[in-house]
């Protein structure tokens, strides 16, 4: 493991950070070609998006009817909200972009949707021909061809940020994020689907307002399974999650690149595969599937989600301390910011002493503190970017910008939530040591 680099002095009162230009220009920004400016991809990124959305919804009304459609659409974004926040608590210590999270839910209900269904049509009129037989058509469709076209179709958008969004997608915890918000698109998406053709069933058999078929299948699909394709999904994310704890060698790398995310995909479609043909084949297999397999991998998987968490919050506080020792941090800050509590009080202790400015500022600063963090943890590891130190001066410098407010509100939650620096006993305090005999 290579050494990590060492940290600024703290030479003076006042920071002069050559590197950092004005207030409102705070963030690095390398040059860039045009055709690789931010904005270019934003246009064209959204113009793409908009074009998928706009051929999905078509394709879904005109599968399921204005009525069907509009039911579906008021019953399918009932779990969205309570997904989102799930995956958004999860990632509570050094929160995404919201922009990398809104590009996933996007993906996920528009072009990864759009692909699926074009591709499992065309593979499921392609097999029926073939075979000519319709009903086996269908079932190879759904077991074989389904979790292979919609898994890829997903996995596309994790792929995507861990290309792009590099600096974003430090670890497991990014990847199950990423991978869940897409996943989440996709299966409101699908669950209008499935929901608006089931109350055209009923509609057809004269049933008034909800019938059973769409009750059934809110059942199974909204308070059964809304978690199945986050899960499914979330094995790609892992994937590509753990490939970006490697170190930057030439071995790392390829496994990096291909290995690790390359089986979290397989894994996700042969766990689609699984859920699929178990509703096919019969409920009862249905049942023993979703009760002996699904939720003790959902369990392992929100246990692992957990401890990823509990590790970026060891990170802090392994990492800070070097900052605190040349002076940029108070001792017992390292520790305030390792704890969710910790942090929750200090930003109450703001609100309270400043107003609302003074808790976005301890927010800020917890938040640039994180990255701070995560940012000398990748260099010890040795995946130090080339702008390294650029991108320290540039958090050093906010956190200087706010250290009068956020620093004092810190050090109280600190000391309030029992998480105090307590310096060894062998120290001489200034003549006088309690603990020489």
């Amino acid at each position: 493991m290579p050494a990590p680099a060492p940290v600024p002095a703290l030479e003076s009162d006042q920071p002069d950070f050559t590197a950092v230009p004005e207030r409102a220009k705070w963030r690095y920004k390398p040059r860039k070609a045009f055709w690789r400016s931010r904005l270019v991809r934003a246009v064209a990124l959204i113009t793409v998006l908009a074009l998928c959305a706009l051929a999905i919804l078509a394709l879904v009304r005109e599968q399921t009817g204005t009525e069907g459609f509009l039911v579906g659409l008021g019953l399918a974004v009932l779990p969205v909200p309570l997904l989102m926040a799930a995956f958004r608590w999860l990632d509570r210590v050094e929160p995404a972009p919201w922009k990398n999270l809104l590009f996933a839910l996007a993906w996920g209900a528009f072009a990864s949707t759009l692909v699926a269904i074009l591709a499992n049509s065309f593979a499921v009129e392609w097999i029926s021909s073939a075979t000519a037989d319709p009903g086996s058509a269908d079932t190879l469709g759904a077991t074989a061809v389904a979790p292979v076209v919609e898994e890829t179709a997903k996995g596309a958008a994790v792929l995507l940020l861990f290309l792009f969004r590099r600096r974003d997608f430090t670890g497991p915890v990014d990847g199950l994020v990423y991978a869940g918000f897409t996943a989440t698109g996709f299966a409101f998406t699908e669950n209008i689907l499935y929901l608006g053709n089931a109350f055209g069933e009923d509609q057809e058999f004269g049933a008034a307002g909800l019938g059973s078929i769409t009750v059934g299948t809110f059942f199974v699909r909204i308070i059964m399974s809304p978690f199945a394709h986050p899960l499914f999904t979330s094995l790609t994310g892992l994937g590509f999650g753990f490939a970006a704890l490697l170190p930057v060698t030439a071995r790392a790398r390829r496994t990096r690149l291909v290995l690790l995310p390359l089986g979290g995909l397989l894994l996700a479609m042969g766990m689609h595969a699984l859920w699929n043909g178990s509703a096919t084949f019969h409920p009862l297999a249905f049942l023993l599937v979703y009760g002996m397999f699904m939720v003790p991998v959902f369990a392992l998987l929100t246990w692992l989600a957990i401890w990823s968490r509990q590790k970026e919050l060891r990170t802090i506080s392994g990492e800070l301390p070097a900052y605190a020792s040349a002076g940029w941090l108070a001792h017992d800050e390292p520790l305030a910011l390792s704890s969710m509590r910790a942090r929750a009080l200090a930003r109450g202790y703001a609100a309270r002493s400043f107003g609302k400015p003074g808790a976005q500022a301890v927010g800020e600063y917890e938040a640039f503190a994180t990255t701070l963090a995560f940012l000398r943890h990748r260099a010890r590891r040795g995946q130090a970017a080339p702008d390294f130190t650029a991108r320290e001066q540039e958090l050093l410098h906010h956190l200087w910008q706010r250290r009068q407010v956020a620093s004092p509100a810190l050090t109280h939650a600190a000391r309030v939530t029992g998480r105090v620096w307590v310096p060894p006993q062998y120290l001489d305090y200034g003549g006088y040591n309690p603990y020489r005999s």
